[in-house]
């Protein structure tokens, strides 16, 4: 084919003009939702779609538009301005005025105007000049200032499964109009799983994938498009991963959570899944030696030594062996015994500094270089702990006056440094029994039956 229409991406073909026609999103579409019940009425509010790449929101922007008669006036948040956006807003005021009829501005990747671009859109969503709907697949609380979003309502799109991509790359194989116009049978099994895999929920992707796969396929004289076309058409799947984004924060939460929840096999996951995405290494380390004192502290210490171990490592190493110390150092993290009491008795000792603020030192732990300090009663009273038995003063305060009956140091189950001469009875008591428990239930723990 020679048509101007065959040479649009087959994506931009097969795009759906009409609810019917879309396919997925039905937790938003479905009747008796938002979107079903908005346009039962013929109004449309102000809206922020998020989702991820191929998921249709640009597609459902202008079905929307379509469905409640409105004219369309599209943005781009990469190339437009305050400019464009005034000029927008104009143009849907005289179309006001003249035929009484509504624009909807939409603004794709809203995310990425500035805080001076979304104020200038806020006047006009409030006095309802225009009905906004911007599209963003980063995380519009984040991205997108308050005053706007509390104007809109945000709508989550979800990627799609594996059955609605089946279904559009089936209709684009089949379409004699706007698609590739083959048999059914043109497109094997093999090659339908490989498109889904690689697609990721993506549409676009999956269509794009399937016209060059198709286009090998027939290169080689073949009517069918099998799995070796696929992977010469995706050649290589890319990670989708943000580094500023919402992958990246909620990437770096499951790689936590894992090594805290003693999941190696999870953890080490998310490292590969971060570091195939383009993730600064180092980054990744400083987080394994953060959660070494965090979440392991004196469980184990030698954890932290280790975390380190692997940072200085890598600095030596670089890419790609320096995965190699990061990995075991991952797995290492994930099955040590957990504790995290050097975060709780920071965060104790900081309240009760909050609470009570600069509170008088202790006079008897004060030094008395001077003669007048020593008659002040700088160090009066002072015993030297290892003048006595143990190497403990029984009864002896170190803390203020004031908080002299506190606990800020709750030591974990799990911690292996000798516990304090002077710790309570009940915590005491609480440390034998669970060691005489026996060893930890954790299969990865080094002391596990």
């Amino acid at each position: 084919m020679s048509s101007p229409n065959a040479r649009r991406p087959l994506a931009e073909r097969m795009r759906p003009s009409t609810l019917e026609a879309f396919v997925g999103q039905r937790h938003l579409l479905a009747e008796g939702k938002l979107l079903a019940s908005a346009l039962s009425r013929g109004r449309l509010p102000s809206l922020i779609l998020w989702g991820p790449p191929g998921c249709g929101k640009t597609t459902l922007a202008k079905i929307l538009s379509d469905e409640v008669g409105a004219q369309l006036a599209p943005l781009s948040a990469v190339s437009g301005g305050v400019k464009d956006i005034r000029q927008a807003v104009e143009q849907a005021g005289d179309l006001r005025r003249m035929l009484g009829q509504t624009t909807v501005l939409f603004v794709d990747e809203i995310h990425r105007f500035n805080k001076a671009q979304q104020d200038a859109l806020l006047p006009h969503v409030e006095q309802g000049t225009v009905t906004l709907i911007g599209a963003t697949t980063e995380n519009p609380s984040f991205e997108v200032n308050a005053a706007l979003l509390s104007r809109c309502r945000t709508l989550v799109l979800e990627a799609l499964d594996e059955a609605a991509l089946e279904r559009i790359l089936r209709q684009a194989l089949t379409d004699s109009s706007r698609g590739l116009g083959l048999e059914p049978e043109a497109l094997s099994d093999d090659a339908l799983g490989a498109l889904l895999n690689v697609a990721e929920g993506d549409a676009r992707a999956a269509l794009n994938t399937l016209e060059l796969a198709a286009t090998f396929a027939a290169a080689r004289g073949s009517t069918t498009i099998e799995h070796p076309d696929v992977e010469e058409a995706a050649q290589q799947r890319v990670i989708r991963y943000d580094k500023a984004g919402d992958a990246h924060y909620n990437t770096v939460s499951a790689f936590i959570k894992s090594m805290r929840g003693s999941d190696p096999d999870a953890a080490v996951y998310y490292m590969v899944r971060m570091l195939e995405g383009g993730e600064d290494p180092l980054f990744v380390l400083r987080r394994m030696v953060i959660f070494a004192s965090e979440d392991i502290g004196n469980a184990d210490p030698n954890a932290l030594r280790v975390a380190l171990d692997a940072a200085e490592a890598f600095r030596f190493m670089g890419m790609p062996e320096g995965v190699l110390p990061m990995t075991q150092a991952v797995i290492y993290l994930a099955c040590a015994p957990k504790s995290n009491s050097a975060l709780t008795t920071y965060a104790a000792a900081r309240k009760a500094l909050q609470q009570t603020g600069n509170l008088p030192l202790p006079k008897h732990l004060l030094n008395a270089p001077t003669k007048l300090m020593a008659n002040l009663g700088h160090g009066r009273g002072y015993k030297y702990p290892h003048n006595f038995s143990g190497n403990y003063v029984a009864g002896e305060s170190y803390l203020p006056e004031d908080l002299q009956n506190q606990r800020f140091y709750q030591p974990g189950e799990n911690e292996v440094i000798p516990r304090p001469p002077g710790l309570d009875a009940e915590a005491e008591a609480r440390r034998k029994a669970t060691q005489a428990e026996g060893p930890s239930p954790n299969p990865y723990h080094k002391n596990a039956k």
